[in-house]
């Protein structure tokens, strides 16, 4: 009777393991805003911001802000994937190139940025109905507003979710402490 409970406890245990190796960051792809599908695979090992944007919100200088983390901190492994989305006040109202164009012109943006998707709702990209339920916000498992902020560790695991206001100047301090 032991002897079938604690095989019962290992397989649970084991069962879980499973789950949690095959449910971290990497089992998602995305389109990037030229129409490539990418594997998050493709940034195993690196530690990762993963980023909702607008180019029409009173937040959208902070594109800058996170093109210079991503300057200064990609050679120790961070990447930036930022994500437009459209719905908060229709402030990205824009089609892919339009996206683009608007990132690389006015704010130089280099880092990986990825087809419009939708955060909250019943058609919320896979990704972030994953981050959502795996970090919590002050509105529970809503996305509040453009800029929320997400960090994953080079293994995958979503650490910390950053409000829309937190700076990328602030998130500096932070990277600072898990980057190599």
């Amino acid at each position: 009777m032991v002897d079938r409970r604690m095989e019962s406890l290992q397989k649970q245990i084991n069962d879980y393991k499973t789950r949690k190796m095959n449910n971290n960051f990497y089992q998602f792809e995305a389109k990037t805003l030229q129409g490539k599908t990418v594997s998050m695979e493709e940034y195993k090992g690196k530690t990762i911001m993963v980023v909702n944007t607008a180019s029409k919100c009173g937040l959208t200088p902070q594109f800058e802000g996170l093109e210079q983390l991503y300057k200064d901190y990609s050679d120790k492994g961070l990447v930036i994937l930022g994500f437009p989305c459209n719905q908060f006040a229709n402030q990205e109202p824009g089609d892919e190139k339009s996206i683009a164009e608007g990132c690389m012109i006015n704010y130089g943006v280099t880092f990986p940025m990825f087809s419009k998707i939708d955060v909250n709702g019943n058609n919320a990209h896979p990704i972030y109905k994953y981050l959502k339920s795996e970090l919590k916000g002050t509105l529970g498992d809503t996305i509040k507003w453009n800029f929320t902020k997400f960090i994953i560790d080079s293994q995958g695991n979503p650490l910390k979710r950053f409000a829309p206001t937190t700076t990328p100047k602030t998130i500096e301090k932070y990277l600072g402490k898990i980057l190599k």
